[in-house]
């Protein structure tokens, strides 16, 4: 895949680690014949990053990593998030303040390199915001009303002005009369845009830094949102609307049979 020359430069990190209670030893799951985390870290190098680098704390996946000519990074197994791990990996090599690292999350093998791509443009271009992200429109009330799909609401610049696991924007007068009825719940109505928010960050290193010494936010405990801990102690987060679904991570064995059908598949077309 091509990529526009205006594209800024940027690192993927591709934080794996092996423990996972519902797919053990998920980075190295086979697919096509690579591990899973390298089809990801591919994925990077198409968006057009000038540096890849899958970060773990299991020899196993950096040994892969070599195997296929991908770079990695041992770092610690306390960890208790991909961020934390991204933020080890910043401070050690040391990258300048403004230099934007995109954490590709390593169970995302089918992520778009246009979506990698864009989210480091958007925050390139987002003076004041130290964080972008991404997200798309979505209409089914069962999305909507799910504790599981996380929306998010942007101001009229783009910034985010929250995250939640609850349906945000409330539409009052269309939702109010059926609460508590979630069977009931229509759409919503114009003007109000519910978002779905995408779970791909790209950070300035300069944040990434900060980000361990940055204390919990009672309304990332409560949600069970990292983001929030960033709005909370005051940055700002600028979020790209995107009209396109993307595909489903790996998060089941399930997922995983069906991404490999998916891969399967595409090898067996012809070539054009």
């Amino acid at each position: 895949m091509t990529h526009a020359t205006s594209v800024p430069p940027f690192i993927a990190v591709v934080p794996a680690r092996l423990a996972s209670t519902r797919l053990p030893n998920k980075p190295l799951a086979d697919i096509g014949g690579k591990p899973m985390v390298v089809r990801v870290a591919e994925r990077a190098r198409e968006a057009g990053a000038q540096q890849v680098l899958i970060a773990s704390d299991a020899q196993e996946v950096l040994d892969a990593a070599y195997a296929h000519g991908i770079e990695a990074v041992l770092t610690s197994a306390d960890h208790p998030s991909g961020t934390d791990r991204l933020a080890e990996v910043a401070t050690r090599f040391g990258w300048s303040d403004d230099t934007i690292i995109v954490n590709v999350q390593g169970d995302e093998p089918l992520i778009d390199p246009a979506l990698v791509r864009g989210v480091a443009s958007h925050l390139a271009a987002s003076d004041g915001c130290a964080i972008a992200t991404a997200a798309h429109p979505i209409h089914d009330p069962a999305e909507i009303f799910s504790p599981h799909v996380v929306k998010v609401v942007p101001d009229a610049r783009g910034v985010a002005l929250y995250f939640s696991r609850a349906p945000i924007p409330w539409a009052r007068d269309a939702w109010q009369s059926h609460w508590p009825d979630l069977a009931a719940m229509p759409a919503p109505p114009a003007p109000a845009v519910v978002y779905r928010h995408i779970g791909l960050y790209a950070y300035r290193a300069k944040f990434l830094r900060t980000y361990p010494s940055l204390t919990l936010s009672p309304i990332e405990q409560v949600e069970a949102l990292e983001q929030l801990r960033a709005m909370w102690h005051g940055e700002r987060i600028a979020v790209l609307i995107t009209q396109d679904v993307p595909l489903p991570g790996v998060d089941t064995p399930a997922d995983l049979a069906r991404v490999r059908e998916l891969f399967a598949s595409s090898a067996e077309k012809p070539m054009a």
